[in-house]
């Protein structure tokens, strides 16, 4: 299995296994190697008391994106830290679309940007993440 396939299977694996996260709304559209495309449409029950996606949510999204990337090799790897930058709301009825790229790995630590946009391609927020590996794989082989 080649790198890509690699990654598609792993994240494809990890997202079965997620199957409540985020009311099961959530798609992975692409996956490759430290890389991972996933999106959420916005329901009235995601809304915070402003009208507009909670920030939770848009946390959650970037995070899944974020997960799929660093794990793409089939080498488990969790979140050491994360922050995210709001720059637009999310809006109910329309679908975010977060967009995770590996930016730098080095022995156990990844840098990962993911970059979580409205369908109209404005930025909404940016979220960065440092992965650490855990010495273990995500799915057995042969799945």
């Amino acid at each position: 299995m080649g790198a890509n396939e690699t990654a598609l299977a792993v994240a494809t694996y990890m997202r079965g296994r997620e199957a409540g996260l985020l009311g099961g709304g959530m798609k992975l559209l692409a996956a490759g190697e430290g890389y991972a495309k996933v999106s959420l449409a916005i329901t009235a029950d995601m809304l915070n008391g402003l009208g507009t996606a909670h920030g939770g949510i848009i946390f959650t999204l970037a995070d899944a994106a974020f997960a799929y990337a660093c794990n793409s090799r089939n080498e488990a790897a969790v979140a050491q830290q994360a922050s995210i930058t709001f720059l637009t709301p999310g809006r109910a009825g329309e679908t975010l679309i977060a967009e995770a790229a590996e930016q730098a790995m080095e022995g156990r630590a990844g840098v990962y940007t993911v970059t979580v946009n409205g369908q109209d391609g404005r930025a909404v927020a940016v979220f960065q993440g440092l992965s650490r590996s855990i010495g273990k794989k995500v799915m057995p082989e042969g799945v």
